[in-house]
């Protein structure tokens, strides 16, 4: 089961983007984040007329929003709200698979703003408190065959930025966010596939600012999109070893790209 996550920064505006990943990588399930649109201005037909007519779609004007398509039927689990305010930043499919039913959480974590600071920037204390809650959710997981994939809006390690000792106190990469993850992961007993099948020391990113004139050779990049899974799926997850797990890094040189690649994951 191929499963791709991808901060899409519009679907509508990027629809030709998506339609061609579809075309030439043919996941099983995409996972989209940032699609900024309602339901029903998403590009439904178009996504199934290129393989994918089924869809779960939480969507809101503007900004936001979050969708999955598959290629095959799957069982459409809803959305949490987090921190009473429904942000439209999760939608939950369940799939089959010849080894079982696996969930499929896919989240857009809040940016935080700019001021790592909760007490003068409240961007950044609903992102510490929506983290606290998808912590509670977690612990709840642990014994599910379930896959969290989204936008979480973290780099966690230190080569997952460009520059850990001067991206310190830049939101994305501080300290209390870095920790926060880490106890997401401790309560979900999740494996990061990512760092499981890339070593720690490598560099790794998924996403490149707008702002470089050129991207690819500043290279300021950073991991904030993730593909987990909880322990029933950890071997699946990590059989097919490195080439299992990929950032498409080729689509962000595509025209009029979105600042982040998609990644996608292999489960055997």
């Amino acid at each position: 089961m191929r499963i791709t996550t991808w901060n899409i920064n519009s679907v509508r505006l990027r629809l030709p983007l998506v339609e061609r990943f579809l075309a030439e990588h043919a996941p099983d399930v995409l996972c989209l984040q940032e699609i900024k649109c309602l339901n029903d201005q998403f590009p439904a037909k178009a996504l199934a007329a290129a393989g994918y007519p089924h869809q779960a779609v939480h969507g809101q004007k503007g900004y936001h929003g979050v969708a999955t398509i598959a290629r095959a039927p799957f069982e459409a689990m809803g959305s949490v709200q987090f921190c009473g305010v429904d942000d439209c930043r999760h939608v939950a499919t369940r799939h089959e698979t010849k080894a079982g039913g696996v969930a499929v959480h896919n989240f857009y974590v809040p940016a935080g703003g700019d001021e790592p600071d909760p007490a003068v920037n409240d961007k950044f204390a609903h992102k510490l408190a929506f983290m606290d809650e998808m912590t509670a959710m977690f612990a709840g997981l642990r014994d599910e065959p379930a896959v969290i994939v989204g936008d979480l809006n973290v780099a966690p390690g230190e080569h997952d930025v460009w520059s850990s000792r001067q991206l310190q106190r830049v939101v994305s990469h501080t300290p209390v966010e870095r920790e926060a993850m880490a106890g997401m992961i401790r309560a979900g007993g999740l494996v990061d596939v990512a760092r499981r099948l890339v070593p720690a020391e490598e560099k790794l990113y998924s996403w490149w600012s707008y702002r470089a004139k050129d991207w690819r050779a500043s290279n300021r990049g950073r991991r904030l999109d993730h593909v987990w899974v909880t322990a029933p799926l950890e071997g699946r997850a990590l059989a097919g070893g490195r080439s299992a797990f990929r950032v498409h890094d080729d689509a962000r040189g595509w025209e009029k790209p979105s600042d982040h690649a998609p990644v996608t994951l292999d489960l055997s």
